[in-house]
């Protein structure tokens, strides 16, 4: 971590209203922003956090979503409690994880998942935005099929290559996908918020269509690119397993 990193992290004014709004994290008003301008959560809605830590979105959502609603965070490393917020600590990607979401959800459909997932970084900028990419595709092809009709998604993901056959295999699934940059996004940084709105019901959606990831993998195939090394990045940033916290 460079003494300029850490000088910058310390004048950040972002940084300083959080801490003053008792936000865990600046990222809550990314959140915050993207939800002013295209008002992805509601009142009464369920709502998954995925990549939670430190629990600044799923704060903001349980600030959205009132007394009625329900915010399910996940990551693999443990966050302090939440009130009104179930945590799960495990891996997203873990078919065990995946069984125990499925089992909190009893059948209910999640109206809006949200997602500030990042991977463990290298310092190769390349290798972190590929693994970056894989690893939305992993998340996105597990949770849209969990979201109602006409939800939210909205993810945060590097820019660079595969963004554009991300972008196009959401436009699928979703009848508005967008890109954007919330103004509490650090100027030096390279990521980018994928926003999709109105979840298409299954007749609408081809059914020849592959997942998220196979579509990512044909574009950078088809453009010479390799992409193998992603997997194994991203399968051992974290545990195996899981367990529940739940903050009354």
């Amino acid at each position: 971590m460079s003494k300029r990193w850490y000088s910058e992290h310390r004048r950040d004014p972002w940084r300083r209203k959080a801490k003053s709004s008792g936000y865990r994290s600046r990222s809550a008003y990314k959140l915050l922003q993207c939800q002013e301008k295209f008002n992805l959560i509601r009142e009464g809605d369920t709502v998954l956090d995925v990549g939670c830590h430190p629990g600044g979105w799923s704060q903001v959502s349980t600030e959205l979503t009132g007394e009625t609603g329900r915010v399910l965070g996940i990551d693999l490393r443990p966050c302090e409690p939440i009130q009104g917020v179930e945590l799960v600590v495990g891996d997203i990607t873990e078919p065990g994880t995946q069984k125990q979401i499925f089992e909190m959800l009893e059948g209910k459909p999640i109206h809006s998942i949200v997602s500030d997932i990042s991977p463990r970084l290298t310092g190769q900028y390349e290798m972190d935005q590929a693994i970056s990419v894989d690893l939305v595709c992993m998340v996105m092809d597990f949770a849209i099929p969990l979201l109602n009709n006409g939800g939210s998604f909205v993810t945060k993901v590097f820019q660079g290559r595969g963004i554009e056959a991300i972008v196009k295999a959401a436009k699928i699934r979703f009848s508005k996908v967008q890109r954007f940059s919330p103004v509490a996004s650090r100027n030096s940084s390279s990521e980018v918020y994928l926003v999709c709105k109105n979840k298409l019901p299954p007749n609408k959606i081809d059914s020849n269509e592959t997942t998220i990831r196979e579509s990512v993998e044909k574009d950078l195939a088809d453009q010479g690119f390799i992409t193998s090394s992603a997997d194994e990045e991203v399968e051992v940033s974290g545990p195996i397993g899981f367990s529940v916290h739940r903050a009354k």
